[in-house]
């Protein structure tokens, strides 16, 4: 299985995109003055379209070593590449000791500073432009709720295996 993975931050502030009001009315979005903020891990499969999510208040190694976990757990039996971004929370003993216990996980890293190519990132602007785009949901764990919700029951089908090939170097895998 082949799954494309990365994190991002969710903050009670509402991010503006394009709105409808009334001609010679200002739209109102809410400001919230605070600097709450939740993280969530996602991998997107590259086959499917499903979405794996974790909800985090920070991102560490441990953190990162249960997700690649919960990773393992929805793929018993099948080997796994997982396709990740260079982020020094990927690094750590807790991310090695899970690869060195689990020989059929893969990590393969995307070039530094290159999120264009990660799958991962269209599917963190799906939810941003369905959820925590000028909302007006006032708790910071109502809009987390939503976000991760909007993850789960949403399938994100992408292009990138027979974008760069893997399609038909590895058929067996697919």
């Amino acid at each position: 299985m082949f799954w494309a993975a990365d994190e991002a931050g969710l903050y009670l502030q509402a991010t503006t995109s394009y709105v409808w009001s009334v001609i010679g009315e200002t739209p109102i979005v809410r400001a919230d003055p605070g600097r709450k903020q939740t993280h969530f891990y996602g991998a997107v499969n590259l086959l499917t379209g499903k979405e794996i999510v974790l909800r985090s208040d920070v991102m560490v190694g441990e953190i990162s070593a249960q997700f690649l976990l919960l990773v393992l757990q929805d793929n018993p039996d099948v080997p796994i590449v997982v396709f990740w971004d260079r982020a020094p929370w990927h690094r750590g003993e807790e991310v090695a000791k899970v690869l060195r216990d689990n020989p059929r996980l893969e990590i393969i890293f995307f070039p530094a500073a290159s999120p264009d190519l990660n799958p991962q990132e269209h599917v963190w602007k799906a939810a941003r432009n369905a959820i925590s785009h000028n909302h007006a949901i006032p708790s910071l764990p109502a809009l987390a709720g939503m976000f991760e919700e909007f993850l789960k029951k949403t399938p994100f089908p992408c292009s990138f295996l027979d974008r760069y090939g893997y399609t038909a170097i590895c058929p067996m895998f697919i």
